[in-house]
């Protein structure tokens, strides 16, 4: 709401007024008992609460990228912050909610193990305008799978996406590695994702280096175009966000989705 008021008659005044007291108490994405998230609960029985939630984005293809998406055009003051969705889902909030703030907007790539865990992430991520893709259902290295193992690394979690989302995601990123084998990269084309997504900078978060490392390593990497891999699960990513932020804001960069990158 933008607090602009329009005339309207006093009936439908009203109407709009009792409307948005109750979008205050069902707002998507948001926990009542202090952001625990639950496994789904049998909703309300109002107009409201039976609404289908308007399915997610699904995967496109952009003509002159390559299957194997490593960064966006470097003529754009544009960059990609992707997160493996995985870990504390309280840490993923943190993430999500310091983002937000400043106005920037992520790419998850999502453990489908995790969604079964915290089915309430996948809505949260897509009611904040991320992207929400799929990084396999396991976390396993797919790259080291056989040709049917690893479709079902990959079906599976799109399969909890479709269910969660209506989409079965925007983007592919492969497990434990940071390319996709071209067995692999046929496979995700056959789930339905035209391309895989990579990344050029490797934030190292995982490591645990500590915050100073993280903002060095990738303020030290990153330009135009730049796709960074970072991870939710990591308590040195949510502290090293606000610092990263104000490096791209400082370098008049914008951090957008994936899906803006290459638009």
């Amino acid at each position: 709401m933008n607090g602009r008021r329009t005339p309207v008659p006093r009936r439908g005044a009203l109407r709009a007024a009792a409307g948005a007291l109750l979008a205050g108490t069902v707002t998507p994405g948001c926990a009542a008992n202090g952001g625990v998230t639950h496994a789904p609960q049998k909703p309300r029985d109002t107009p409201e609460a039976r609404a289908v939630p308007r399915p997610a984005p699904v995967p496109r293809r952009f003509p002159g990228q390559p299957v194997q998406v490593e960064h966006g055009p470097r003529d754009r003051a544009r960059v990609a912050l992707t997160f493996h969705g995985a870990g504390d889902p309280a840490l993923a909030r943190a993430v999500l909610a310091e983002a937000e703030r400043a106005g920037a907007r992520l790419t998850v790539l999502a453990v489908g193990s995790w969604l079964d865990e915290h089915p309430g992430m996948a809505r949260r991520i897509l009611d904040g305008g991320h992207d929400l893709g799929n990084h396999t259902q396991s976390h396993l290295d797919i790259n080291a799978m056989d040709e049917t193992r690893a479709y079902a690394e990959i079906t599976g979690c799109a399969q909890r996406l479709r269910r969660l989302t209506g989409s079965i995601g925007t983007w592919f990123r492969p497990s434990r590695a940071r390319y996709a084998t071209p067995l692999v990269q046929g496979l995700a084309r056959r789930a339905g994702y035209p391309h895989v997504l990579s990344y050029d900078v490797d934030s190292l978060d995982f490591t645990s280096p500590g915050v100073a490392a993280v903002t060095r390593k990738v303020a030290g990497e990153l330009r135009n175009g730049s796709v960074v891999s970072l991870h939710f699960g990591y308590r040195d990513s949510v502290a090293a966000l606000p610092l990263l932020l104000t490096e791209i804001g400082r370098r008049q960069l914008r951090a957008v989705t994936t899906t803006e990158l290459l638009t």
